[in-house]
């Protein structure tokens, strides 16, 4: 079981980035838990913005996760998610 903010929190980590840095994120319950394992898609949709990220939920074959890219154009390639 896990909750959006626990899976934001260690992409954020991953970014160097922190909560005091959000600009807006979506009407959403990120505090929910959900089975992010394999199967269904469990977690709501939601959108978060800091200052130099965007975060989103990612899925593949049912397991879920936190994604995010760079707000600002930047030379840094994004990956295929969910693969």
């Amino acid at each position: 079981m896990a909750t959006w903010r626990e899976l934001i929190k260690v992409e954020m980590k991953r970014n160097k980035d922190t909560w005091t840095k959000l600009v807006h994120v979506t009407d959403s319950d990120l505090d929910r838990e959900f089975y992010d394992g394999y199967g269904a898609v469990d977690g709501e949709p939601f959108t978060l913005w800091t200052r130099k990220y965007v975060y989103f939920p990612v899925c593949y074959d049912g397991a879920e996760w936190v994604g995010s890219v760079r707000r600002d154009p930047c030379a840094k390639r994004t990956a295929h998610v969910g693969c």
